[in-house]
């Protein structure tokens, strides 16, 4: 029996999510020749103050890439 865990930032809606779902269900069934009925998937969401890359949270990454870039002038 195959289990799937996923981790996703907060967002995405109910229907997203069971397209998601059913996607990699369809992938395992065809992959790896398990029943329908077999795969389990947990998905968790997470606020973008509370999932880090490279030290900094979602949240001030996408502040950081929104900011404008300032052109240095020689």
């Amino acid at each position: 029996m195959p289990i799937i865990e996923m981790h996703m930032m907060e967002g995405r809606t109910a229907e997203q999510k069971s397209a998601a779902a059913r996607a990699v269900t369809d992938a395992l069934v065809h992959s790896l020749g398990v029943r329908v009925d077999a795969v389990r998937i947990m998905i968790t969401e997470h606020r973008a103050d509370g999932f880090f890359v490279a030290g900094q949270t979602m949240a001030q990454r996408t502040a950081a890439q929104s900011a404008p870039i300032s052109e240095e002038q020689d």
